[in-house]
């Protein structure tokens, strides 16, 4: 007999929005929008929380090694969720990787609606 799941299926979302500049705030916000991705039944995936744990975003070979592991964690995602309007040189990267491994992306404004996005 299968044991039964205590919890539902939950897809993994990659979570995308900025990091660069204002850290703190950029960090709250990735906070926030994972927290949100959750809530709304899915499992957020935002590496840009982890990886400035133990690599250097100032060193340009480690942002660039950052940037390939990024992606290897995107294609594992069913979805592509984009946090707000201001669109940095990596998030611009992260979705252009999405819409060539036929990844859905979603975009949302800072205070997580949906919104549609000319592309």
């Amino acid at each position: 007999m299968e044991k039964e799941r205590k919890y539902p299926y939950k897809p993994l979302v990659y979570i995308c929005s900025p990091y660069r500049g204002d850290i703190e705030t950029n960090t709250q916000r990735a906070r926030e929008f994972s927290r949100f991705a959750l809530d709304e039944g899915n499992i957020p995936l935002a590496p840009h929380l982890l990886f400035p744990q133990f690599m250097d975003d100032d060193d340009p070979e480690e942002r660039e090694l950052a940037m390939l592991m990024n992606i290897v964690l995107l294609e594992k995602c069913r979805e592509v969720w984009v946090l707000g309007s201001d669109i940095t040189k990596g998030m611009a990267y992260e979705i252009q990787q999405a819409k060539i491994k036929k990844r859905p992306v979603r975009y949302f404004d800072q205070d997580f609606k949906e919104v549609a996005r000319e592309n």
